[in-house]
């Protein structure tokens, strides 16, 4: 979870998708309703399944298993064909004006890169272009045709509500509800949270759905404020604890791995697992 589970009262809008927080986090839904009840939250529930979590929720669309990428994919291409992306946080907060290497490409589904023979991918081509001082070029007018925000936009440009509708099953007007209800907290003072499960993280592409609800709520600036953020519905007591603690043998507080043994002192340790500023 990027937020706490209290923290989910102070959401403006609530998504639950790959998860059933009503039935299966009755503790921790607690806080939807709160949202609801105190801060007139507008609770949406995207499914294969009209669940319990669906029951008490002001708004339901259902979709075909397996077809989350798309559905989220549509909401992406939503907010960036209809500017309806918090500009300031994008700019200070994303890699939005990043410029990516010329040789990157995406062609006929398949990303520059590729190895046919051993079905791998040489991801150096998908790096940002790097200047003379080391650090990447950027584009703050975010015109150019290689920065992240044009790529973005061409590269969802075919994720249309129709596509939608088609590949996942949900009426179009059920979609765009969804999206527009993203579009309204892309604006200082409003926030939505995503809630999600195993119904996410447990797909062959789970990665993959994750880093798309991520980009949703970074386009909206979602991501680390107050009734925001990417909330996997874990263990009360179990799994959330045990790592947020400390009490998992091999990791530490924040998923910072243990010292290997040729690192003996902090120096070396933090070394390893500081990444370079990009900019």
């Amino acid at each position: 979870m990027t937020n706490h589970w209290v923290d989910i009262k102070n959401a403006d809008v609530v998504l639950i998708m790959g998860g059933n927080a009503a039935e299966a986090h009755p503790c921790g839904f607690k806080w939807v309703t709160e949202a609801k009840a105190h801060n007139k939250a507008h609770f949406m529930v995207v499914d294969p399944r009209f669940n319990r979590s669906a029951a008490v929720a002001d708004f339901y669309a259902p979709l075909r298993s397996g077809s989350d990428i798309v559905f989220l994919g549509g909401i992406i291409n939503y907010l960036l064909s209809n500017d309806k992306i918090h500009h300031e946080y994008v700019h200070n907060y994303t890699d939005f004006s990043f410029i990516v290497r010329d040789d990157y490409e995406f062609v006929d589904g398949i990303f520059s890169g590729y190895n046919e023979q051993a079905r791998t991918y040489d991801k150096r081509t998908w790096d940002y272009e790097l200047g003379e001082d080391g650090y990447v070029r950027t584009d703050p007018t975010l015109q150019h045709p290689r920065c992240v925000y044009q790529l973005m936009k061409q590269h969802y440009a075919s994720y249309t509500p129709e596509k939608v509708e088609s590949v996942c099953g949900t009426p179009k007007e059920k979609f765009l509800h969804v999206a527009e209800m993203f579009a309204s907290t892309a604006v200082p003072g409003r926030a939505a949270t995503i809630m999600y499960a195993l119904g996410w993280t447990q797909h062959s592409t789970g990665a993959q759905i994750l880093r798309c609800a991520a980009m949703v709520q970074l386009l909206c600036g979602n991501i680390g404020v107050a009734g925001g953020g990417m909330n996997a519905l874990r263990g009360h007591s179990n799994i959330q604890g045990l790592t947020d603690l400390g009490l998992l043998s091999a990791s530490l507080p924040g998923y910072l791995s243990l010292p290997g043994e040729k690192e003996q002192d902090y120096q070396q340790y933090i070394a390893s697992r500081t990444q370079k500023p990009l900019r």
